[in-house]
């Protein structure tokens, strides 16, 4: 396969040893095991991290006991167009500022917040992160979206609508995209590709996310 074009985007955050991660979630170590400096004859690394790292994609089964594995997720929901919606409320998204966008049935909605440009800036986790609220959860069930993405580690928040706002969407179908960084990204369509690892009924895995500037008038051609 060809390596994307200079046009992609990669909205994905790199993977390293100590960086941010959910505080009750495995640390990340990525070590070195064999190493050509050592006289090996290949480099060959260890992986260990948390199945929430990073930019991962969430399945049913991290909330729901009898929900789809990542496996089963349809390749639809990831890729195709999606639209970046610059949320400018300090500390949730909420339903009030969402209802202006006017969100349409089977989009792919990515919140660009604050967080791109100020929680991706530390290894220490920060607790203060813009989440999406119970009611914003609920609304965009309502519109019938097939995706959502957010900018940091959780939909939902660290002290509150944590597991309200994952149950919310997880039980409605809708497909979770975290940890993406839309720094620098004007809000409008791009196409989207987000490829998460292939694991046998994950709860969920580390994704690969790019996105492509999108014409307006290309993405109305699109539009569900």
């Amino acid at each position: 396969m060809n390596a994307p074009s200079s046009d992609w985007i990669d909205v994905s955050v790199p993977l390293r040893t100590g960086m941010v991660h959910w505080p009750d979630n495995p640390p990340v170590r990525i070590e070195r095991m064999q190493d050509m400096e050592r006289g090996d004859s290949a480099n060959v690394s260890m992986l260990s991290l948390g199945s929430h790292t990073g930019t991962h994609m969430d399945a049913p089964l991290h909330f729901v006991r009898t929900g789809l594995g990542l496996d089963e997720m349809p390749l639809s929901a990831v890729i195709g167009l999606a639209r970046v919606v610059e949320i400018q409320d300090p500390e949730s998204i909420k339903e009030q500022e969402l209802v202006a966008h006017d969100i349409h049935r089977d989009e792919r909605i990515l919140f660009k917040t604050r967080n791109s440009t100020r929680c991706w800036q530390t290894d220490e986790f920060l607790e203060d992160f813009i989440y999406i609220s119970q009611e914003a959860a609920r609304y965009l069930v309502a519109c019938g979206i097939q995706t959502v993405g957010v900018d940091y580690l959780s939909v939902g928040g660290f002290k509150r609508d944590g597991p309200e706002t994952h149950h919310a969407l997880l039980e409605s179908g809708v497909w979770i995209i975290e940890g993406l960084n839309l720094a620098g990204l004007a809000p409008g369509p791009y196409d989207l590709i987000c490829l998460p690892l292939r694991v046998e009924r994950s709860d969920g895995a580390p994704a690969r996310a790019i996105l492509r500037r999108r014409a307006v008038e290309e993405a109305k051609e699109g539009m569900p």
